[in-house]
């Protein structure tokens, strides 16, 4: 069992051999004692460990928010809530990805924001274009209809409602891919 005064490398060593989820116990637990900030950042990078192996990405966000509560740095706590909103992301949570970007965005600098921008929206299309290649289509389509709903160039709303388009045809979504057509020739 961990105990608020262990080393780094004392808790690595009891966790050790431990199974994923009695490391998310011993490491939850150890967490809840309140240790020094720096072992309680530590605790928190070995929970987003386990749960991004375990693609358990709403935990991972959730933890990310926590890192961005104990950020000593405003710089440390925007990354940590753009990783946040990249966890949502992953785990298809739109609505709460947006409202993180928000957050982060409102912290920054115009120039910043326009990056922050720019990054989860490139986010957003590898993510797409992982659900393609791992045959998850009715993900993909999700992820290409929220990009359509973002601020993009017309080159790129174009590319993507070609995807659109071939995914809504290899999904039979004909009405869709109907809408798409007309959408797209007039």
């Amino acid at each position: 069992m961990l105990s608020k005064n262990m080393s780094r490398s004392e808790i690595e060593r009891e966790l050790k051999g431990k199974g994923d989820f009695v490391q998310i116990d011993y490491l939850t637990r150890f967490i809840a004692q309140k240790p020094p900030v720096h072992e309680k950042k530590f605790a928190f990078t070995k929970l987003i460990e386990i749960y991004e192996a375990k693609k358990m990405f709403s935990d991972v966000a959730k933890i990310y928010s926590n890192l961005a509560i104990l950020a000593t740095s405003q710089q440390e706590r925007v990354d940590c809530l753009v990783k946040e909103t990249k966890s949502y992301i992953r785990g298809g949570n739109f609505d709460e990805a947006d409202s993180i970007m928000r957050k982060a965005m409102d912290e920054v600098t115009i120039i910043k924001k326009a990056d922050i921008y720019e990054d989860i929206k490139n986010f957003y299309r590898k993510q797409a274009e992982t659900y393609e290649k791992e045959s998850k289509r009715n993900h993909s389509v999700k992820v290409y209809e929220k990009m359509l709903g973002m601020k993009i160039s017309d080159a790129e709303r174009k590319e993507i409602k070609e995807k659109l388009l071939d995914l809504y045809e290899k999904l039979g979504k004909f009405r869709e891919s109907s809408i798409i057509n007309h959408r797209k020739f007039s």
